[in-house]
C-alpha cells in the first residue's frame, strides 16, 4: 500500500509565533496560520474561505521564525500532517491534527530583508539578488526565499 503525506500552504499568521523548549532545550515554535480560499458559488458570487491551521516548526528553524516573524506575516510552509492526543485543563482527551514544518518560506518584504542582513555569511545569493537560502548545520534548508514567488503572490 502506497502512503504520501505532503503539505503546502501558503498564508498569513494569526498572532505572534509562540517560542517555547522542550525539557532537553529543543526549540519548538508553534505559528497559527490562515489560508483563504476564493472561490464563486452557483449563482457566480464570490465566497471566500478561511482555513485555520496550526504548524509546528523545530530546532534552529523554530528560532529564526520566532525572530523574523510576526502576526501578519506572510509564509509558505512545506511539511507533513501529524496527529497527537493530549488532556486538556479539564481532563478530557483531545486530538489536534497539525502540520509539522519542514521548510518556512517567508514571503514578506521586511522578513527577507533582516533574514538577507544577518544571515549571509551561512547564505549564497544569486548575482542579481533574487534568492536567499539559509541552512542549518545538517544542509536542511531553514529559510528559503525568491523575489520572483513574491511578485507573483503580488
Amino acid at each position: 500500500m502506497a502512503n504520501f503525506n505532503k503539505v503546502i500552504l501558503i498564508g498569513n499568521l494569526t498572532k505572534d509565533p509562540e517560542l517555547r523548549y522542550t525539557p532537553n532545550g529543543t526549540a519548538v515554535l508553534n505559528l497559527r496560520l490562515a489560508s483563504n480560499h476564493r472561490f464563486k458559488d452557483r449563482t457566480g458570487e464570490v465566497k471566500q474561505e478561511t482555513c485555520f491551521i496550526t504548524v509546528v516548526v523545530w530546532d534552529k528553524q523554530a528560532e529564526t521564525c520566532n525572530q523574523y516573524l510576526q502576526k501578519g506575516s506572510s509564509v509558505l510552509v512545506e511539511g507533513r500532517l501529524q496527529s497527537r492526543n493530549f488532556q486538556d485543563n479539564n481532563g478530557q482527551n483531545r486530538s489536534v491534527i497539525e502540520v509539522r514544518a519542514d521548510r518556512v518560506v517567508f514571503l514578506n518584504n521586511q522578513a527577507q530583508k533582516q533574514t538577507a542582513s544577518t544571515n549571509l555569511t551561512k547564505s549564497e545569493t544569486s548575482a542579481d539578488n533574487t534568492e536567499l537560502e539559509v541552512s542549518n548545520e545538517n544542509g536542511v534548508d531553514d529559510i528559503a526565499w525568491s523575489k520572483e514567488i513574491d511578485e507573483q503572490l503580488s
